[in-house]
């Protein structure tokens, strides 16, 4: 017997605002929404595929009264796919994250930074194909 990881669930103040801010990081679409609730992914999960394979799971985003206190104990780590770390760092300030300090220190290859309600996540290293990869040869 085994389980699939198949949502990770943010509490928020307002899902409609946190959801369209991780669609625009993610290129996620919203796949259902209700009253206090929006969950949003690269895909429309049917009990067919979780069963067969583990698949990558939905962002889900709970509206909840109270506010964000300390820091999580989890967080989510993106890698820019097209384009260089500090260039997703301006695109998703842009979005409304704002860098944060969490005692990382100045020497880190990644960019520690917070969603519009304070959750941190980290811009880790780029995927983007080198300039070497994509200039031709002569």
């Amino acid at each position: 017997m085994t389980s699939r990881f198949t949502e990770l669930v943010f509490d928020c103040h307002d899902p409609e605002r946190l959801a369209a801010f991780w669609c625009a990081v993610l290129g996620f679409k919203v796949i259902d929404r209700s009253e206090g609730k929006v969950e949003i992914g690269s895909w429309e999960p049917t009990i067919e595929e979780v069963r067969a394979r583990q698949m990558p799971p939905t962002l889900h985003f709970l509206q909840v009264p109270e506010g964000k206190t300390v820091k999580n104990r989890l967080h989510l780590d993106v890698s820019p796919i097209d384009g260089s770390t500090d260039d997703e760092v301006a695109r998703l300030l842009g979005l409304g994250a704002a860098k944060v300090d969490v005692g990382q220190g100045p020497d880190r290859s990644w960019v520690v930074m917070a969603d519009p309600e304070g959750n941190e996540f980290d811009v880790v290293r780029s995927l983007a194909p080198s300039h070497e990869m994509i200039t031709p040869k002569g």
